[in-house]
Order: structure tokens, then C-alpha cells, then sequence
């Protein structure tokens, strides 16, 4: 049996940047990819509707709360969201804002159905 947390969340790509986001994808650095794994982040995956930019998160963890810490505890972290910014709406929505760190504009949708 699989006690794990699954975790579904939403971003908001700036629509002109998809194709660079995507791009920024084909090589995520190493240590990156580590961090996560050691973090306690599995299953992790990501999906795009690339019409509007909407990106769709899923993961599954122990804990997604100590996840998350666990990951915003890390340097490499830092860099990867510092990166990844420029790629994002801000939370208002305002397209003429400074991009956002997607760790702070992700939105946490809740899981209300699950067919094992």
C-alpha cells in the first residue's frame, strides 16, 4: 500500500516565454534533479497546455510540506527558482510585473476523487 501524498499544483507561464521555458527543461542541471530526489520529491512530473501556459504539477511525497522545506532549504534550489522566474507570471496576474518565484505562485489544488 502507497501511504505517499499525491500533490497536484498550478503555474502560470508567461504565454510569449512557453517555448523558452520548454527549453530550459531539455537540460534541468543535475544537482537540481538530486536536490529533488533527496528531498523527497518521486513521481515527479510536469505537464503544459501550451495555448496559455498553463502548467500542471504532480508529484508525490511523505511529506509535501517537509518536501518543500526541504528543497527551499537548498542552495541549488535558490538558483533554479532565481532561473526560472523570468518564465512566470506574478501572483496578481499583471503581466508588466517582474516575473515570480514559482515556488510562491504555485497554487495547491485538493484532491477530491482517486481510483487506485
Amino acid at each position: 500500500m502507497n501511504d505517499r501524498e499525491r500533490v497536484c499544483f498550478l503555474l502560470h507561464l508567461r504565454p510569449e516565454r512557453v517555448d523558452d521555458y520548454l527549453e530550459a527543461h531539455t537540460t534541468v542541471w543535475p544537482e537540481m534533479l538530486d536536490a529533488l530526489r533527496t528531498s523527497g520529491w518521486h513521481n515527479y512530473s510536469l505537464f503544459l497546455r501550451p495555448e496559455d501556459g498553463l502548467v500542471v504539477g504532480y508529484l508525490e511525497t511523505d511529506d509535501f510540506a517537509a518536501a518543500t522545506a526541504a528543497m527551499e532549504a537548498t542552495e541549488i534550489n535558490t538558483r533554479w527558482q532565481a532561473h526560472m522566474s523570468e518564465f512566470f507570471l506574478p501572483p496578481s496576474g499583471d503581466t508588466v510585473a517582474a516575473g515570480a518565484d514559482p515556488d510562491t505562485v504555485r497554487t495547491q489544488l485538493v484532491e477530491y476523487f482517486h481510483l487506485a
